[in-house]
């Protein structure tokens, strides 16, 4: 081996030395930084507040509307509040709380100091420990239960923080909600490639699962299939795995008509999607049969579709492995 080859292998191993030192540096750094930030866990999110409003049939009423929950335990003399509501009777409003600690402003700010000043809600756990009534009055406290080391996702890097909500009815324990938001720095948007290189972009693929199976093989087969329950005979859609009139788990389907109504729509001119091309309208189609679904409107402009406006069940072949039920309406 020559000293100009010597010279060379050196070098590289230089290079990877400082690579793997600055390495080892950031994850120090990171860990010094989520140390500073797990010393506010345990610490108070929120101490002694009051729900602005008790537990009352026109929220759940509002609730139930809102999500289509037909279930008769949630009217009547004897009503409670659904489960899931458990957030809503603590939530401040447009005004706030003035019961929030000021330990979770203070870890918000040390991590927008950092830069991870994006925010991400992710995911909720809520448990159940005693039906909510009407006339009950709401209390909580919340603690800021834990912040993950740092993690890196398609957003961006940054750390999960979870909070943990008691909260009480008329002084006893009704239920837990936990919340986890993402605080992160966002990550850098890879350069693309010239339009005119880019291959076609596909439409997106429908999520297909034990629960919506029939209907995708319905379209194949040029059929727009419904959900019948078979208890108490109310047709449903989308696709759901019981009954949101009786919650019977036994069902039939019956064939659609084809024939339906705008019941509503928007056209969508901004953001653009890739595969679509706005300006489009996207209508919330009404079907004879009384179910409603959300679709696009061909065979009008999009200037021209209106509330009403009569429309024609087709299935569009998107490309080759793509079809569609759609709907085509007529200027006459």
């Amino acid at each position: 081996m020559t000293a100009d080859a010597d010279a060379d292998v050196h070098d590289v191993d230089t290079h990877a030395d400082a690579a793997t030192a600055e390495a080892g540096a950031g994850a120090e750094d990171a860990a010094r930084f989520h140390a500073l930030l797990a010393a506010f866990e345990g610490r108070p999110a929120a101490t002694g507040g009051r729900g602005k409003d008790a537990v009352n049939e026109p929220m759940i009423r509002h609730w139930c509307e809102a999500m289509g929950d037909a279930n008769p335990a949630y009217t009547g003399p004897d009503a409670i509040a659904p489960p899931t509501m458990l957030q809503a009777w603590t939530m401040g409003g447009l005004s706030g709380h003035a019961d929030r600690s000021s330990a979770y402003d203070e870890l918000l700010t040390l991590l927008d100091g950092a830069g991870f000043t994006s925010v991400v809600a992710t995911d909720c756990e809520q448990e159940y420990h005693r039906n909510l009534r009407p006339g009950a009055a709401i209390s909580f406290d919340a603690v800021i239960e834990t912040v993950s080391p740092r993690k890196t996702t398609k957003l961006g890097t940054g750390h999960f923080v979870t909070t943990r909500m008691d909260v009480r009815a008329d002084g006893e324990l009704a239920g837990t909600h936990r919340f986890r938001i993402l605080k992160y720095a966002p990550a850098a948007r890879p350069v693309g490639r010239p339009a005119a290189q880019r291959p076609p972009a596909q439409r997106p693929r429908p999520v297909i699962n034990r629960d919506n199976q029939g209907f995708w093989d319905g379209v194949r087969d040029h059929k727009l299939l419904i959900q019948r329950c078979t208890c108490c005979a109310a047709l449903r859609f989308p696709w759901l795995p019981g009954c949101n009139a009786c919650a019977s788990p036994d069902w039939d389907t019956v064939e659609a008509s084809g024939a339906g109504t705008v019941f509503s729509y928007v056209v969508m001119h901004h953001p653009p999607f890739p595969a679509f091309d706005p300006p489009y309208a996207v209508a919330l189609v009404e079907l004879a049969e009384g179910v409603r679904m959300v679709s696009n409107i061909t065979g009008v402009p999009y200037d021209k579709v209106r509330i009403g406006l009569p429309v024609q069940l087709e299935f569009l072949r998107v490309d080759d492995g793509l079809e569609l039920p759609v709907f085509r309406g007529s200027e006459g």
